[in-house]
């Protein structure tokens, strides 16, 4: 079995280098799982394949502190630069000053950027290979002045508190297709509390709405980071609601809402993927009482009218501001 991912081919060229490998924030590669002894990731997905194939898995935020952590790690470096900088300040407080850290990558990803970074934390580096259009850096552990928390962020908006991290959907900011949906809610939302299912949560914006209007939230995403930056968000605002990873519905088996809300994502990393949101609206009726709704915003462009029609026979444009759609479906008694 050989490597797919550029990056993991890249790595197995140093393959004989380790005996007990752990690694951080990779890609989905079999030839990876293989080699590894056990992955820290905020993907729900890249965590079920290790666990799938008996390997340790654990997010950063449920990883114990006395819990052994490998001597051999290698960071796979993300999109996101800034969360690429929180996961070398973790690693720095997680494992013993001086401990051997390597960071891959792709160029078109940022790995280019990693020695600057390095160099700004006070951490040394040393380049190891150059291949596939990929990077390979070495450091090591080092104390660091600034603690990995204070890449959390935290601003004001519609009367809440939200909390932001790295990586997470919308980041800093209230995202203009979610304030459409919101601005659409306010007008049909039943003053009756609602069992609702915030789909794809990100830092909790609407979970926290809704909670605030009273209804019963279950919120869940595929990102630990999502996911915890949503439990903090309804912590700040005295909020309550049951947060979850998941992908999609897989953590919600026989579970049926009244109403399933989402501001679903069609990217992940660079490439557009409709497959979360697909399986979203084809699988929502499961989850709908009867008389119970879907209600999603989406890029305008997007094909989601005909998979609506497909899922549920029938459904409504509630807004449009020609760059974003509110689309609503009711589960009808069949």
């Amino acid at each position: 079995m050989s490597a797919q991912a550029p990056a993991c081919q890249l790595l197995e060229r140093q393959k004989d280098n380790y005996a007990s490998l752990w690694v951080v924030g990779p890609p989905v590669d079999s030839w990876l799982i293989d080699q590894s002894t056990g992955v820290v990731s905020g993907d729900f997905d890249a965590l079920h394949e290790w666990q799938a194939n008996g390997k340790q898995a654990r997010t950063p935020f449920d990883l114990a502190a006395d819990e052994p952590f490998g001597k051999e790690v290698v960071l796979f470096w993300p999109k996101a630069h800034q969360l690429g900088i929180w996961w070398l300040k973790w690693l720095c407080e997680q494992l013993p000053e001086g401990t051997p850290i390597e960071i891959v990558g792709e160029h078109q990803g940022g790995i280019k950027r990693v020695p600057k970074i390095l160099d700004e934390l006070g951490m040394p580096w040393d380049k190891r290979d150059n291949a596939r259009r990929c990077s390979l850096f070495a450091t090591h552990t080092v104390a660091l002045d600034s603690s990995s928390d204070t890449a959390w962020q935290t601003f004001e908006t519609l009367d809440l508190t939200l909390a932001s991290h790295p990586g997470v959907f919308g980041h800093g900011k209230v995202d203009e297709g979610t304030l459409l949906l919101l601005e659409s809610l306010e007008s049909s939302l039943p003053k009756k509390p609602l069992k609702v299912l915030d789909m794809g949560c990100g830092d909790g914006i609407i979970s926290a709405w809704l909670a605030q209007r009273g209804h019963q939230v279950t919120a869940v995403d595929v990102s630990a980071f999502a996911v915890e930056a949503c439990k903090r968000t309804l912590a700040a605002n005295g909020l309550e609601g049951r947060v979850l990873c998941s992908d999609v519905f897989s953590a919600l088996e026989g579970e049926q809402f009244d109403w399933v809300v989402s501001n679903p994502p069609f990217h992940k990393e660079r490439d557009i993927s409709y497959g979360p949101s697909q399986r979203l609206i084809s699988q929502a009726p499961e989850h709908l009482n009867t008389g119970g709704r879907l209600i999603i915003v989406a890029n305008g462009f997007l094909p989601y009218p005909d998979h609506l029609q497909r899922a549920f026979q029938d459904f409504q444009t509630l807004a449009d501001n020609r760059r974003f759609k509110v689309y609503g479906a009711v589960k009808t008694q069949r």
